[in-house]
């Protein structure tokens, strides 16, 4: 499989509280031109979810999100997790990414975690919050010194923002939320959902 930060501009995360939606949700992201979905593990139904994606909607690549410890890690792989993301990190949880033998993206937010990072032999991270943390200009003073170290930023980022991070040499793709917004998720408006995932998989050919 290729770098997760290479499958598509944006990763969707998915916060899904009824496991009946995991499929439907998944399959619209996907024909919309998002496969790869962050799921993330903030709610009872998570891993269900992500089982459920995992072993019926073939063309997606569905990873667990909000990964923060190590029994995380095992539990999202046995459920099908193609990939981790975590908010942050902490050797024990770095350790059991690492041999959990799928790919993943620590999350960090200051210079000196990536450079720990880098020194670790991670070079694809979760910059995180990053609208809060810094945004497009905190990661363009990272590409100057720190070139190998690749990023996919989350937090607070739209459609209208996206494409500054896109265009930076350092961004691999942005998560976002917005192609799930509530009121289309409560009503399953799935058709809705394909249409937002298939303007923000556009954003490839604008930055």
């Amino acid at each position: 499989m290729p770098s997760v930060l290479d499958l598509a501009p944006v990763m969707p995360v998915a916060v899904i509280d009824d496991v009946a939606d995991a499929v439907p949700l998944a399959r619209a992201l996907v024909a919309g031109g998002l496969p790869a979905i962050e799921v993330t593990l903030r709610t009872p139904v998570a891993l269900e979810a992500i089982e459920a994606i995992a072993s019926q909607v073939p063309d997606a690549v569905v990873g667990a999100g909000t990964v923060i410890s190590a029994p995380g890690v095992a539990s999202a792989v046995a459920a099908g997790a193609q990939f981790l993301v975590s908010p942050g990190w902490t050797d024990a949880l770095l350790t059991a990414m690492w041999a959990s033998g799928v790919p993943y993206l620590p999350g960090v937010s200051t210079t000196s975690e990536v450079v720990t990072l880098l020194e670790r032999g991670v070079r694809e991270m979760k910059f995180f919050p990053a609208e809060a943390a810094g945004g497009t200009a905190y990661l363009t003073s990272l590409a100057g010194p720190l070139p190998q170290a690749r990023f996919c930023p989350t937090g607070g980022i739209s459609l209208a923002s996206a494409p500054e991070y896109l265009a930076l040499p350092n961004v691999g793709c942005v998560g976002g939320t917005w192609m799930l917004p509530a009121d289309a998720l409560a009503a399953r408006d799935w058709g809705r959902v394909e249409a937002l995932a298939r303007e923000a998989a556009a954003l490839a050919t604008v930055s």
